[in-house]
């Protein structure tokens, strides 16, 4: 899933760039910028928060960057976001390269960023075990298919960043609210958040998976693993992104190594938890399917979950933080930059 909290950029961008999302975050996709970026027609909306009328003249500036060439729209945001213009012709930092991807992606990221067409792909690779339960991907989203919901759910869109919508008791919301915020999902271009091209083609479409909950009935850390140097048979280079809270009021992030080592680092504006997150019992496992799925590329960020004893899909995002995901120390930049070719 691709879905934040607690701040990862609250600056708006002023000539161009991400916005925050409802939770005052730029998806480090989790990255890229957030829906706000769409010309406003299409704009979506993030974990049912409310969102203001834009003016008439914020209408008209948005409007008017969806005319920007992919090029040049990315430069500005990256030096918006990262505070240096990119080399798009000699490209040398990691978000650089990522920047390059979204101007010329992989054929294979269209159907492997579908978060519902995936689910195929991931079958195959690892078994059906790893998928998180999937409750219905209708073609219409009905009251007919509200009542037919479990009491706990999710419901997601399969063509983008945060549109996630987490529902504990079913009785705490209702058909119509649901309703209005697949709609906003269902029309939010997602390309032109970051122009992200193989986002282009990803037809739209709602569906419903199992709630996650570990053994404390609590929403398990996101593992975002960081995978380059993809091959079959050879152990890639990895590094973990541990996100805790994600929904709640104390979201931290918290860099490893494959040994569980703390990283000095901070990915996006994820700040370090006070104390560690304890090494997980089944990190092998872990680490394993990481390096199942990065076996056919050379990069990808593999997003998991592991409650308990279990290790479960969450997305592949060739992307990640659409060339704009800033790194402490920037130095990072530069170094995970030659790792990917």
């Amino acid at each position: 899933m691709t879905i934040l909290k607690s701040a990862e950029l609250d600056e708006e961008v002023s000539a161009v760039g991400p916005k925050p999302n409802a939770f005052g975050q730029i998806d480090g996709r989790a990255g890229a910028a957030v829906l706000a970026q769409t010309p406003p027609a299409q704009a979506g909306h993030a974990h049912g928060a409310a969102s203001q009328p834009p003016s008439r003249a914020k209408k008209l500036k948005e409007v008017a960057k969806t005319f920007l060439p992919d090029a040049l729209f990315v430069s500005l945001l990256h030096h918006k976001c990262i505070g240096r213009y990119p080399n798009l012709l000699n490209p040398t930092t990691f978000n650089e390269k990522i920047l390059q991807r979204n101007l010329h992606p992989d054929p294979r990221y269209i159907p492997l960023t579908d978060k519902l067409a995936v689910r195929e792909y991931i079958a195959g690779k690892i078994g059906e075990q790893h998928l998180i339960p999937l409750i219905s991907a209708p073609e219409e989203f009905t009251p007919e298919v509200f009542e037919a919901l479990p009491e706990a759910f999710v419901m997601k869109a399969n063509h983008g960043s945060t549109f996630v919508e987490i529902v504990r008791n079913k009785a705490d919301t209702s058909f119509e609210k649901l309703k209005a915020l697949a709609d906003k999902w269902l029309t939010t271009e997602f390309y032109y958040v970051a122009r992200e091209r193989h986002y282009r083609t990803i037809e739209p479409r709602l569906f419903f998976e199992q709630l996650l909950l570990d053994r404390r009935g609590q929403i398990p850390a996101d593992f975002k693993l960081h995978c380059f140097n993809g091959r079959p048979g050879q152990r890639p280079i990895m590094y973990l992104l541990v996100i805790s809270d994600r929904f709640g009021d104390a979201t931290h992030g918290d860099v490893f190594d494959v040994d569980w080592n703390r990283l000095d680092i901070q990915i996006g504006p994820y700040t370090r938890s006070p104390v560690p997150p304890p090494r997980p019992a089944h990190l092998q496992q872990i680490l394993d399917v990481a390096a199942r799925l990065v076996e056919d590329f050379d990069y990808v960020r593999v997003d998991l979950y592991a409650p308990d004893d279990k290790v479960y899909f969450g997305e592949l995002t060739f992307t990640p933080g659409a060339g704009v995901l800033p790194f402490k120390p920037d130095s990072i930049d530069y170094e995970w930059g030659k790792l990917l070719a």
